[in-house]
C-alpha cells in the first residue's frame, strides 16, 4: 500500500501485507483512508463512497496472487465492476484485475521480473502527461509480477497505453555507470574488471509470448470510464517518474468532478486530521467507532488480524505507575585503561558463569557503524526477569495469548495468562513509567535502563501472521528489566554508570559499588581469559558434528519450490532457512562469546543469559532491525546479499564489486528496502520516510554484506511498541509481501526459527529502542548448539548457490562452537 502524498518518500510500498487494499482518497492533500480488501462490506463502501461522498478517487494496490482467486482481491473486482464513476487506478494486481474484470486473460509472463527495471514507453495520455517516452529517455520503472494481462485478449473497452521498450530488464546500479569503477582500478586489474562484467548475467526474457513486438504490457486506460492500471510498481524506491504520475492522476481525479460535480469538501462525518483518518459515524458493524480487523483465513473462517489503526497506542491502562529517577556517573577515557570492553564485563559481571546477564556489544566500530556497548546484570529492587511463551498449537489459527512468568529482585516468582499478548503488556508497562527528560539529556545514547532481551520469530502471530506451523524449543521471549547498567562509549573511551530507581528510593549503592571496582581494574593486570596456545585450533571438515535439519538436496528442492510459488505470483522473495544442530557437553559460554565476537565482531553483536532458563544466546550480527532515537526518529539497516571475502587484496575487491553490481542481489534488496518503506511508512509521519543510503558495501572479517538504510519520523501517537509490531519480523528474514511469504515459507521449514530471525536489543522505559536481526548467532539451549542461517529466495536463484550461500553464513558461529566442545 501506498500513501497518495505527492513526495516521492512517501508513496510507500505495498509488500508487507497479506493481501492487495484499497486507498480512498481525497484530493485535499490529506492521507487516505487504508482498507484491506476484505475488510469492508460493498454496503459500507458504497455508504462512503455513495452517501457520505468521503472520498475523491480510489487506488487498489498490489499484492500477491491473482485477481481470479477470490480470497486475493476480495470486494475489488465488485468495485472496479460498478463504480464506473469514481476514479480508480489499480497498481500491478490492481491492474491484472482491471483487465480480468472486462474479460482480458491474465497469463504468466514469461519469467518471474521481481524488484527489477525496465525502461517504458507510453502513448502520452493524461496518466503519463510531461513524463518522457522510450529508450534511453530516463523513464525506468521497478516490476513486481509474474503475471500479466494477455495483451490479444484485451478488450475493446481498455485501451493500451504503456509497454517495456525491450526484451531485457536492467539492474538499479548500471555497472557502466558506477562511480567507482575508476577507484577500483587501482586495486582491481583490467582482465579482473571484465570478469566482473562478465560475471553479471544479463536477465533477457526469452520468448515474445504475451508480448507485443517483443514489449510486456505496463498500463492500460477504460476507454469511456476513469479507470487506469499499471503493471509496474510507480511507489517504488527504484521507479523514476512516481510522484509525477500520482500527481496526473490527482489531475484526472480532479478534471473528472470539474464534469460530474464538485470536488468531495471534508465530511463532518470523516475525520481527516492525521495519517490515520477515522470515520466518525460508521455505518452496520462499524459502529463501534473503528474501522473492523476481521480478516478471512483460508478456510473462511474469522480470524483475528491487525490493521492499520490496532498500531496506535490509545490510553492503554497502566500496571501502576512509577515514577523513576535516574542517577549516573561518568569516567572520561576510562574504558582502555581498564582494559576495554571484554575485560570490563568479564571482571564485573563474569562471575558465577555470567549468570543472568548481558552484554549489548559494538564489537565492530569501524566506519562508525555502531558507537556504544550496555552490559549488567541482576541489579537493584527494580530488577526482573520475563519469560513469555505463546499458547498456540502447531497449525492451529491463532487465537492470542500466552504464559508470562515473572521473577522479580527478591527472587518471587508468579506466572500469568496474557489474553493480549506480549507486545502489548510491553505497551501497557511502558505506558506506566513516568520521569523527567533533564535526567538523560546529557547523556550521548538513548538505553537509560529498562527492558533487554529478544522476542523470538514466532511473536509474528502477535503482528499480524495467521498461525504458527512450529512451536518454539525456547521461550517467545525472553527479558530483564535493567535499573543498573554500564556504558561504554567506543568513540571517547568514556565510561558511564547508570542506576533507575523510583522517586521514592534515593539509595547509590550500585553506583558505588561498580565505581569501586572499575577504579580497581585500573591498579590489576587485566585476567587473560583465553590461552594463546588455544587461537591457533585448527578447524577442519572432518570435525564437524553439527546435524543440519535439512540436507543439502532437501534445501535445494525447497530453493525450487520457492520459485514455484513466485513463478505463480504468491511471492516477489522468500527468506528460505534452516539450522545446524549440535549435542554439547558443559562448555565455557561466555569464553565461546568472547571468542566469537574476536573472529566476528559486528556492531549488532550480543550476549544474553537468561540462567534459569538453560538460554545462552551468543550472537554476532551485523543488522539492525530496528531503532527509535530520543527525536522520535525511527531507522532499520536491512541487508540483503551476501559474499565471502576474498583470499588475496584484489580476490577481495573482485568479490564485493560481483555483490555490488549483480542484479540478483540489487533485486533482493530493492524488494527489502521497499517493504521496510512500507512498513515504516504505517507509523511514521507523511513525508518523512527516506533511504539515505541505498544497497552499501558493508565488509566484516569473514563476508562482503549489502547493507541499506531506511528512516523516518515517527508520528507523536504512536509508541514505540507499536513501531517494533509495524515492522516484525524483519522484512530480511521473511521476503515479500511479507505475511503471505510467511505463510509459504512455514508450510516449507520443518522447524521453528525461535531465536533465530528474531530481535536481540533493549527497550529503554522512556521508550526508545534498538533491536538487530539475530542472524550469525550461536543459541545455547538444554545441551544443544544452535545455529540458523538462510537466504533470499527470488525468481533468478539457482539452488546450488542458495545453498551455498546459506553454509557460508554459519561458518564463523560454527567453528567457534567446534573449538570449545
Amino acid at each position: 500500500m501506498f500513501n497518495f502524498k505527492i513526495e516521492d518518500q512517501d508513496i510507500n510500498k505495498s509488500p508487507g501485507f497479506g493481501r492487495s487494499s484499497l486507498r480512498l482518497m481525497k484530493n485535499c492533500g490529506v492521507p487516505p483512508v487504508v482498507i484491506r480488501n476484505d475488510e469492508w462490506t460493498w454496503e459500507d463502501l458504497c455508504y462512503y463512497l455513495y452517501e457520505e461522498k468521503a472520498f475523491d478517487n480510489i487506488v487498489i494496490s498490489p499484492g500477491p496472487g491473482s485477481p481470479t482467486c477470490a480470497n486475493d482481491i476480495g470486494i475489488c473486482l465488485r468495485l472496479l465492476h460498478e463504480c464506473e464513476d469514481i476514479p480508480i487506478l489499480g497498481v500491478c494486481l490492481g491492474h491484472q484485475a482491471l483487465g480480468y474484470v472486462h474479460g482480458a486473460k491474465v497469463v504468466h509472463a514469461n519469467e518471474p521480473v521481481h524488484g527489477r527495471l525496465s525502461e517504458i514507453e507510453h502513448n502520452g495520455c493524461s496518466l503519463f502527461n510531461g513524463i518522457p517516452s522510450g529508450r534511453n529517455s530516463g523513464f525506468k520503472v521497478v516490476r513486481y509480477h509474474s503475471l500479466v494481462i494477455d495483451p490479444e485478449s484485451l478488450p475493446k473497452e481498455l485501451i493500451p497505453i504503456s509497454w517495456t521498450c525491450s526484451t531485457d530488464t536492467q539492474s538499479f546500479l548500471e555497472i557502466s555507470n558506477a562511480s567507482s569503477i575508476s577507484d577500483a582500478h587501482d586495486i582491481v586489474s583490467s582482465d579482473s574488471m571484465s570478469q566482473v562484467q562478465k560475471s553479471l548475467r544479463v536477465w533477457p526474457l526469452n520468448s515474445h509470448q504475451n508480448m507485443q513486438n517483443g514489449k510486456v504490457l505496463m498500463a492500460v486506460m477504460h476507454s469511456v470510464r476513469p479507470h487506469y492500471g499499471v503493471q509496474f510498481h510507480p511507489e517504488s524506491i527504484g521507479t523514476s517518474y512516481g510522484r509525477e504520475i500520482f500527481k496526473n492522476f490527482r489531475e484526472i481525479t480532479e478534471d473528472h468532478w470539474l464534469n460530474y460535480g464538485p470536488l468531495v469538501t471534508c465530511k463532518e462525518n470523516v475525520d481527516y486530521s492525521g495519517n490515520q483518518i477515522r470515520l466518525r459515524k460508521p455505518v452496520s458493524q462499524l459502529n463501534h467507532g473503528t474501522f473492523p480487523s476481521r480478516s478471512i483465513g483460508h478456510n473462511g473462517v474469522g480470524k483475528k488480524g491487525v490493521g492499520l489503526f490496532d498500531l496506535v497506542n490509545l490510553s492503554y491502562p497502566s500496571n501502576g505507575v512509577k515514577f523513576l529517577k535516574l542517577a549516573w556517573k561518568k569516567y572520561d577515557h576510562l574504558a582502555s585503561e581498564v582494559g576495554g570492553a571484554r575485560n570490563i564485563f568479564y571482571q564485573l559481571f563474569g562471575h558465577h558463569k555470567a549468570e543472568n546477564t548481558f552484554w549489548l556489544d559494538s564489537s565492530s566500530i569501524e566506519k562508525g557503524r555502531a558507537r556504544f556497548s550496555f552490559m549488567g546484570g541482576k541489579g537493584g529492587s527494580l530488577w526482573k526477569q520475563m519469560v513469555f511463551q505463546l499458547s498456540d498449537e502447531s497449525g492451529h489459527p491463532f487465537e492470542g495469548g500466552g504464559y508470562l512468568s515473572i521473577e522479580d529482585a527478591r527472587g518471587s516468582a508468579t506466572k500469568t495468562f496474557l489474553n493480549d499478548g506480549f507486545f502489548n503488556y510491553l505497551n501497557k508497562e511502558l505506558s506506566s513509567f513516568q520521569y523527567k527528560r533533564e535526567d538523560y539529556d546529557e547523556l550521548p545514547f538513548d538505553f537509560h535502563g529498562g527492558y533487554v532481551g529478544y522476542f523470538g520469530y514466532e511473536l509474528k502471530v502477535e503482528c499480524g501472521a495467521p498461525y504458527n506451523q512450529h512451536k518454539s524449543r525456547t521461550p517467545d521471549a525472553c527479558f530483564f528489566f535493567a535499573d543498573n547498567l554500564l556504558v561504554i562509549d567506543h568513540s571517547s573511551d568514556d565510561v558511564y554508570l547508570l542506576s533507575i530507581h523510583e522517586e521514592c528510593n534515593t539509595s547509590t549503592s550500585w553506583l558505588d559499588d561498580a565505581e569501586l571496582k572499575l577504579m580497581e581494574l585500573r591498579t590489576s593486570v587485566p585476567e587473560k581469559l583465553i590461552e594463546e596456545s588455544s587461537l591457533n585450533v585448527s578447524f577442519t571438515q572432518c570435525k564437524v558434528e553439527f546435524v543440519a535439519e535439512k540436507s543439502m538436496e532437501e534445501y535445494m528442492s525447497d530453493v525450487e519450490k520457492c520459485k514455484q510459488y513466485i513463478k505463480d505470483g504468491e511471492s516477489y522473495e522468500l527468506c528460505l532457512t534452516t539450522q545446524i544442530r549440535k549435542k554439547i557437553e558443559e562448555i565455557d559460554a561466555l569464553r565461546l562469546y568472547l571468542r566469537l565476537r574476536e573472529r566476528n565482531p559486528a556492531p549488532y553483536a550480543a550476549w544474553l543469559n537468561f540462567s534459569k532458563e538453560d538460554i545462552c544466546i551468543c550472537c554476532s550480527s551485523p543488522e539492525r532491525f530496528l531503532q527509535l532515537n530520543r527525536d522520535g526518529v525511527l531507522e532499520a539497516k536491512p541487508i540483503k546479499g551476501t559474499t565471502k571475502r576474498g583470499v588475496t587484496t584484489e580476490e577481495d575487491e573482485l568479490l564485493k564489486m560481483q555483490l555490488q553490481y549483480s542484479e540478483k542481489n540489487q533485486a533482493e534488496n530493492l524488494m527489502i528496502v521497499d517493504l521496510l518503506r512500507n512498513d515504516l511508512g504505517r507509523v511514521c509521519e507523511p513525508g518523512s520516510v527516506h533511504v539515505p543510503l541505498l544497497m552499501d558495501i558493508e565488509s566484516y572479517a569473514t563476508v562482503h554484506t549489502m547493507v541499506s538504510t531506511v528512516g523516518g519520523k515517527k508520528q507523536p501517537n504512536v509508541s514505540a511498541i507499536d513501531c517494533i509490531k509495524a515492522a516484525f519480523p524483519g522484512g530480511s528474514m521473511t521476503g515479500a509481501p511479507k505475511l503471505r511469504s510467511m505463510e509459504i515459507l512455514d508450510s516449507l521449514e520443518n522447524c521453528p526459527r525461535g531465536i533465530y530471525s528474531g530481535c536481540i536489543g533493549y527497550i529503554s522505559y522512556n521508550q526508545t529502542f534498538d533491536l538487530n536481526i539475530v542472524i550469525r548467532t550461536v543459541v545455547l539451549h538444554q545441551g544443544e548448539a544452535s545455529i540458523g542461517a538462510g537466504g533470499a529466495i527470488i525468481a533468478l536463484s539457482d539452488p546450488s548457490d542458495e545453498y551455498e550461500e546459506m553454509v557460508l553464513k554459519t561458518h564463523a558461529p560454527s567453528r567457534v562452537v567446534m573449538e570449545f566442545s
